[in-house]
């Protein structure tokens, strides 16, 4: 998978869990799906139709109700959700709030290695300066990023690594993402 589109995955709060969840084998259906996740509808329904959109999930043709239909994944989405249910069986359940925020894995993804600020911001192109430092400072509060500077560079320069669970993190999504 490129990072275009795990950022574009990661891009609503419910995708991974929902991933996650169907590769775990969760019925491919509106009601168990919620209830595993703890989504609110119109989060998990959007989520839904964003999954559908990028292509890794379908409906599942001659099941399910049409008010009430059934999903799969498909092939593309096969993958994905191997990856999401890799991610979400090395995080605790307070930490996924982290999780759900839209720059938070490919942020871990970009740092699998100690990486300065602009090396991380060129390897996600979309993302602004703000976003990254507000995303490297959540996971600096949760211990899962450490910052040190760099006193010998001119000017001084700050250095990012993954630890503890971001560290994990990063270790299970970084050899499935390609950087283009």
């Amino acid at each position: 998978m490129n990072i275009e589109t795990f950022v574009n995955t990661t891009s609503r709060a419910w995708a991974i869990p929902i991933l996650a969840n169907l590769h775990a084998g969760i019925a491919g259906r509106q009601a168990p799906l919620l209830a595993a996740t703890g989504a609110s509808r119109t989060a998990f329904a959007q989520s839904m139709d964003h999954l559908i959109a990028m292509g890794l999930l379908e409906r599942n043709p001659g099941y399910g109700h049409p008010l009430r239909p059934e999903f799969r994944l498909t092939s593309l989405g096969v993958t994905a959700a191997a990856i999401a249910n890799r991610i979400q069986s090395v995080t605790a359940d307070e930490d996924q709030d982290l999780l759900r925020r839209s720059w938070t894995l490919p942020v871990l993804t970009a740092i699998h290695r100690p990486s300065h600020f602009t090396d991380i911001r060129r390897n996600l192109r979309t993302i602004t300066d703000r976003a990254l430092s507000q995303s490297l400072r959540s996971m600096e509060v949760r211990n899962w990023v450490c910052r040190k500077v760099d006193e010998g560079a001119r000017p001084p320069r700050s250095i990012y690594s993954a630890v503890n669970t971001g560290s994990k993190i990063s270790s299970i999504i970084a050899p499935e993402i390609t950087f283009v």
